[in-house]
C-alpha cells in the first residue's frame, strides 16, 4: 500500500475523516482540479503563504479563483506591508510544492486565516502535500481540524 500524503497523516491522527483523490494526469487549472474532483472551482480551497517580515509567516485559505484583498489582509494584520512568498520560499517554509500546500503536517506551526468564502462550501479540497493528490473533507471537519483558527471576509469585492 502507497505512503498516504502528510496532509492525509497529519488529518488521520486528529481523526478528521476525509477521503483521497488522485488526478489521473498533470493538472494545469484549477478549473481542471475541480472538475476532475466533481467540484465547483469555489470548493477547492487554494493555501497562499503570505511572508509578514523575514522569519514570520502567515497561510490564508481562500475559495476557489477568489482573490484576497491584501488592503484586507493588511488591515486585519495591522501591518503595512506583507509579500507573497517566492516558490522556493513556499517549498522551504511549509515542505510542499506550490499546488499542494496544506495548513497540515507542516514542518513547524504557521498561523492560519480562513477566508469567509471557505465557509459557503459543504465540502471542499485542498492539497495533501503531493503534487496531483488532493484531500477532500467537509468544511466544518476542515474547521475543526484548523481549531481556533480566524473566518474572516478577505476576499477583493471586484471579485465577488
Amino acid at each position: 500500500m502507497p505512503t498516504p500524503p502528510p496532509v492525509s497523516v497529519a488529518l488521520a491522527a486528529l481523526n478528521i475523516p476525509h477521503r483521497l483523490f488522485v488526478h489521473s494526469g498533470a493538472v494545469a487549472s484549477l478549473e481542471q482540479a475541480a472538475s476532475e474532483r466533481g467540484q465547483t472551482p469555489e470548493q477547492v480551497v487554494r493555501t497562499l503563504l503570505f511572508r509578514l517580515e523575514e522569519g514570520r509567516y502567515l497561510l490564508v485559505l481562500a475559495a476557489g479563483p477568489a482573490q484576497i484583498s491584501w488592503a484586507a489582509l493588511r488591515a486585519h494584520l495591522g501591518v503595512s506591508r506583507l509579500t507573497t512568498a517566492e516558490r522556493d520560499e513556499v517549498v522551504k517554509v511549509t515542505g510542499y510544492p506550490i499546488g499542494a500546500v496544506a495548513p497540515f503536517g507542516l514542518p513547524a506551526p504557521i498561523p492560519v486565516l480562513v477566508d469567509a468564502s471557505v465557509t459557503a462550501q459543504g465540502e471542499v479540497s485542498i492539497g495533501s502535500g503531493v503534487r496531483g493528490t488532493a484531500v477532500i473533507l467537509s468544511t466544518a471537519d476542515l474547521l475543526a481540524a484548523l481549531g481556533d483558527a480566524p473566518v474572516v471576509w478577505l476576499r477583493d469585492a471586484k471579485t465577488d
